[in-house]
């Protein structure tokens, strides 16, 4: 287990140097950055300053490992538009982003749970037909057509929620139901799908023989062995949830990480953009880290 671990924290920590590689050199590919990041009005005299105190006048080499090591003691520079320390800025968002993502994988999953062993139990039954015909409606309807259409009835025509803010439960609902509409038809497909094909299994029509009622075999065999793919799903949510809520964050004017990507996109504030790339992908990454180590805990047979 700890070789198992070893390695991959191992590969995780060079997935990480890769990605901060890529995000730090994509800025030099749109071109000089010191100009990027000033002002268009800006004159040379003022983008040659600019660029030496930013340190864009060193070798490219030196000024990533410059990056990287500021990086590495949670240095991330100045935010250019807000002009405070960048780690402090996604900081001060990332509650909020992550209290909709919970939010937003709670419901979903609940729910999907429940649909996907109602439609497995018998397959090609009524029940089965309806839960995949909404869980397939439910994946093709766009997030910021479903987040207006909710503002539309639930805020504007009925007046029960608000259309935006943040402070109070109330806040939540309507960008929470929107955020987890998509990872609910997700999560109802695929418990559909992993429990029928653990159902076919001997193991399955051994319970079954000996007796057990429908319920104690799918939760107490079944569920189990279609928890494995299900898991890793649900935490790749969850990294998606809190890296690409970018949408439901603007429509509902909602104070995260991505409403905070866009702001920092509109300013040119690249240090700023660098710090929310870094991070999403961190959360990937660590992510990706947690299912492998879930799987060996859920099937000790399983070696990666």
């Amino acid at each position: 287990m700890l070789r198992f671990l070893g390695n991959r924290l191992l590969q995780s920590a060079v997935v990480l140097l890769g990605v901060s590689a890529i995000v730090f050199f994509c800025l030099f590919l749109a071109g000089d950055p010191a100009a990027l990041m000033m002002s268009p009005d800006a004159s040379r005299a003022e983008i040659d300053t600019f660029r030496k105190a930013m340190g864009f006048d060193d070798p490219i080499l030196v000024q990533y490992l410059r990056y990287l090591g500021k990086a590495l003691t949670g240095d991330f520079g100045i935010s250019l538009r807000f002009q405070r320390p960048v780690l402090e800025l996604v900081l001060e968002r990332l509650p909020a982003t992550a209290l909709l993502a919970v939010a937003a994988l709670a419901w979903s999953t609940a729910l999907g749970f429940v649909f996907g062993v109602l439609a497995a139990i018998k397959p090609g039954g009524i029940v089965d037909f309806l839960v995949r015909t909404v869980a397939l409606a439910g994946q093709a309807v766009p997030v910021f057509w479903l987040g207006l259409v909710l503002i539309l009835f639930f805020a504007m025509k009925w007046r029960l929620l608000p259309t935006g803010g943040y402070g109070e439960a109330r806040h939540l609902i309507l960008p929470a139901l929107t955020l987890g509409a998509y990872y609910t038809s997700a999560v109802t497909r695929l418990v559909r799908a992993s429990l029928i094909d653990v159902m076919g299994e001997d193991y399955i029509r051994t319970a079954r023989a000996k007796g057990l009622s429908p319920g104690r075999v799918i939760i107490g065999h079944a569920l189990r062995n279609a928890l494995i793919p299900v898991l890793t799903v649900q935490a790749m949510y969850f990294a998606a949830l809190l890296g690409g809520a970018l949408v439901t964050e603007i429509i509902f004017a909602w104070p995260g990480i991505g409403r905070l990507a866009v702001q920092a996109i509109q300013n040119r504030d690249f240090p700023l953009v660098q710090a929310v790339v870094l991070l999403a992908s961190t959360v990937f990454v660590l992510a990706n880290l947690l299912v492998d180590i879930a799987y060996v805990l859920l099937n000790p047979r399983i070696r990666l």
